[in-house]
């Protein structure tokens, strides 16, 4: 089938090719909400432990404590998106009462996905993304104090030292994310789309159980020849 013979049915049937996108486009209008606004807080760290070469070794100019304080930087970062380190966050929430509107303890998958992190060298940033701004604060404090002070419960060589490996460098703030542009245009976009395409679907069905000939290409199709044909009137002379 030619594009000009699927442009001819799209013509043909072009009210039930809108209809289901006009619909949605319509349902999307009465009942559409905008995204709610989120809240992030973002935690800076500063990664490091004491040298441990004794004063009267020679120690690479502290080479090696550096190098040591971007493997921490680096293993923290990625410590803190893991679930175990969730659930131990969790955990210390509900130790302060701090739940959810259930009263369970906050979810440690929800946990887990609000937190994003990066390194660069002996830093490491951790960001926390939530939709309840009264918690933040204290979610953020969790974060910080599992880091800070449990460390070693995920790397035994921190074990003993006499100072956290990993120090907070600015106290956190919240601020408010409010949702962009494509958050709030992406869902009724695909809907609206799906309605169009669903509309196509539509007009080539019609176009497939309609049993009228249209034309004669229809009727060179099913090998009938045509004869002559009939002008379409242009109205009364």
């Amino acid at each position: 089938m030619e594009l000009r013979e699927y442009g001819r049915i799209l013509r043909r049937w072009w009210w039930a090719a809108c209809l289901p996108a006009l619909a949605v486009l319509a349902y999307t209008g009465l009942t559409y909400r905008t995204p709610p606004t989120l809240y992030q807080v973002v935690l800076n760290f500063a990664a490091g432990t004491p040298p441990e070469a004794p004063a009267d070794q020679y120690g690479y100019d502290r080479y090696y404590t550096w190098l040591a304080s971007e493997y921490i930087a680096n293993g923290l970062s990625d410590i803190v998106r893991r679930g175990a380190f969730a659930q131990a966050v969790s955990r210390r929430l509900a130790a302060q009462g701090i739940t959810g509107a259930d009263g369970e303890p906050l979810p440690a998958g929800a946990i887990q996905g609000a937190i994003v992190s990066d390194n660069a060298q002996s830093l490491f940033v951790v960001y926390v993304t939530w939709p309840d701004p009264t918690q933040l604060p204290a979610l953020a404090e969790a974060i910080t104090a599992e880091v800070t002070e449990n460390a070693a419960a995920y790397f035994p060589q921190l074990v003993d030292l006499p100072v956290p490996p990993a120090r907070l460098v600015d106290l956190p703030v919240v601020t408010p994310l409010p949702p962009s542009l494509r958050s709030r245009l992406t869902g009724p976009a695909i809907r609206v789309g799906l309605g169009v395409a669903l509309g196509i679907g539509l007009a080539f069905l019609l176009h497939y159980l309609d049993p009228t000939v249209r034309d004669r290409h229809e009727l060179e199709a099913m090998g009938l020849p045509v004869l002559s044909a009939v002008p379409k009137g242009r109205g009364r002379q």
